[in-house]
């Protein structure tokens, strides 16, 4: 596919969320000419309905210290989270949130004059800064993309990207994008840097938006780099389970497909509880933590509840938090539309598909293994999540990554600008399967709860179906890396004999010592199929 226009810059940023902002900022402020590049509108990505807040200690908090949340983070990563990775990016967090701060995001204040905190699940403290209650992702968002604008940062809006293009070294030159009208172009550039989200729409339900397709992760294995960890895709316990308009019997709530309005585990940390169909706590003796358990906990706690009980959803009861509406006005609004009171009567709740914790591999500056190829954010797999992600540590991340990746980026510049080879831009055809069937068959076989049957049957139904094509438009794009991720994450959930954290086989229920400190690699064999490459020790 000819291009029909190009560009030259120093980086191209894929992704227009907290991280991919962050980067690009940091990076024009060292001097880079940089483009951003999304699919959709600048602020359409999944950043901005972040809910809970950012996981930070800054010293204020009596008894809780950086080395607390630490631990936290190691705990909630069930073994698999890199020990150096965690406290690396957890100690930076406080100078992060101050820079970000300062670029005119604004946050609740508490009565004392600090930073209002709350607390989620996994943490042993209050210790989760938020913005317009549970706003905390749209606040986010709102304020880099006011500081890009007064920086004039260049955003190219409505272009997907497609693939990174390569010298004959294998060092990246570029990327390759489609518009809305499926017209091609190429931006030239020795550093491309993936910030473009996770791939929670390879289920049917899920709280991430439209654009969380996993074009990064697909394009990173395309481009030769690897993946880690995909198996753990984590539930988010709550999500709220409304009824459907379009179902054809209006007596009972039936979960709608797409993307599902979150409630937000902090709710929870102000007291709520979860309930079963008979009113009885059933997290309790769960885990120390009980309703606060880690996530990877209590959504499978749900699961088997459902399972036991024959109910629908379980019930949040949050009648007990007062000015509730003041202090979740998000949940409050999305509860109020589906016709709940969640002032008066519990909120009917189940999992919905919600993190990736794995991605692409990189270093702890954003560098793949690919030169000139970098990720940040919930696209890439730094360490820090390992088999769970702990709340809020997400934005985090994206905020701490971002901005080490920018500063990688200037490192490298003198090695990235040295190869002067040729710049092809190769068209090719890839595995595309009808988004669908993709979506079906890891509902069925791939949410919580798997076994080697389920999976090989899921991996069947997809390979039944997927045909060699060339993406022409977005849609294509998306559905190519759906394809692409759904065989990725279906290889690794099936290469894993074990429970742990996210990943939940029912056919072997325990955690298994074999596989304690071990991630699993994925990359494409020579016929461009994701299989399992090795067995990685994780740094304890």
């Amino acid at each position: 596919m000819r291009a029909v226009w190009e560009a030259d810059v120093d980086l191209v940023v894929v992704g227009s969320g907290v991280a991919g902002l962050t980067a690009a900022l940091d990076a024009a402020e060292l001097g880079l000419r940089v483009v951003v590049v999304t699919k959709d509108a600048t602020d359409a990505g999944s950043t901005r309905w972040a809910q809970g807040g950012i996981a930070v200690v800054v010293g204020d908090v009596p008894g809780d210290s950086v080395g607390a949340h630490v631990a936290d983070t190691l705990a909630a990563g069930a073994g698999l989270s890199d020990a150096a990775a965690v406290t690396e990016i957890i100690a930076e967090g406080p100078a992060a949130v101050a820079r970000l701060r300062a670029r005119g995001a604004v946050f609740d204040p508490g009565t004392d004059g600090r930073l209002a905190r709350t607390r989620e699940g996994g943490h042993s403290a209050f210790r989760v800064v938020h913005a317009g209650g549970d706003a905390t992702g749209a606040e986010v968002e709102r304020a880099l993309v006011a500081a890009s604008s007064d920086r004039r940062l260049p955003l190219l809006t409505g272009h997907v990207a497609v693939d990174a293009v390569r010298d004959e070294l294998g060092a990246v030159v570029g990327l390759t994008v489609l518009d809305d009208a499926g017209l091609p172009g190429v931006l030239w550039a020795p550093a491309v840097l993936l910030a473009s989200g996770g791939y929670g729409q390879l289920y049917a339900s899920t709280t991430n938006p439209g654009e969380a397709t996993g074009d990064g992760v697909a394009l990173a294995l395309r481009a030769g780099a690897t993946a880690a960890d995909l198996e753990f895709v984590q539930f988010h316990p709550t999500v709220l389970y409304a009824h459907d308009p379009f179902a054809r019997s209006s007596s009972r709530r039936t979960p709608a497909v797409g993307r599902r309005p979150l409630v937000t585990e902090a709710v929870r940390g102000e007291g709520a509880v979860l309930l079963d169909r008979a009113g009885r706590r059933f997290m309790t003796g769960v885990h120390p933590l009980a309703d606060l358990a880690p996530r990877d906990v209590v959504a499978a706690a749900i699961t088997r509840t459902l399972a036991e009980t024959g109910a629908e959803c379980v019930h949040l009861d949050a009648t007990a938090i007062p000015q509730f509406a003041l202090r979740f006005p998000t949940v409050y609004a999305a509860c109020r539309h589906a016709g709940i009171d969640p002032v008066r009567e519990p909120i009917p709740v189940t999992p919905a598909a919600h993190y990736a914790c794995g991605g692409v591999v990189t270093d702890l500056h954003g560098r793949t293994a690919v030169p000139g190829l970098y990720a940040a954010g919930e696209v890439a797999r730094t360490g820090l999540h390992g088999a769970n992600r702990l709340a809020s540590n997400s934005l985090l991340e994206g905020l701490v990554v971002g901005a080490r990746a920018a500063r990688a980026v200037v490192a490298d510049r003198q090695v990235l600008h040295g190869t002067g080879l040729a710049r092809p831009v190769p068209s090719t055809a890839v595995p595309l399967a009808p988004r669908a069937v993709v979506q079906r068959a890891m509902t069925g076989a791939a949410g919580i709860g798997r076994d080697a049957a389920g999976l090989a049957a899921a991996s069947d139904a997809v390979e039944a179906v997927t045909a060699l094509g060339l993406p022409v438009d977005r849609a294509g794009v998306e559905d190519a890396a759906l394809t692409l991720l759904a065989q990725a994450v279906l290889a690794a959930a099936g290469h894993r004999t074990e429970s742990r954290g996210c990943h939940v086989r029912t056919d072997f229920p325990e955690r298994d010592d074999v596989w304690q400190r071990t991630s699993l690699v994925v990359g494409l064999d020579t016929a461009g199929r994701p299989v399992v490459l090795e067995e990685t020790a994780v740094a304890a």
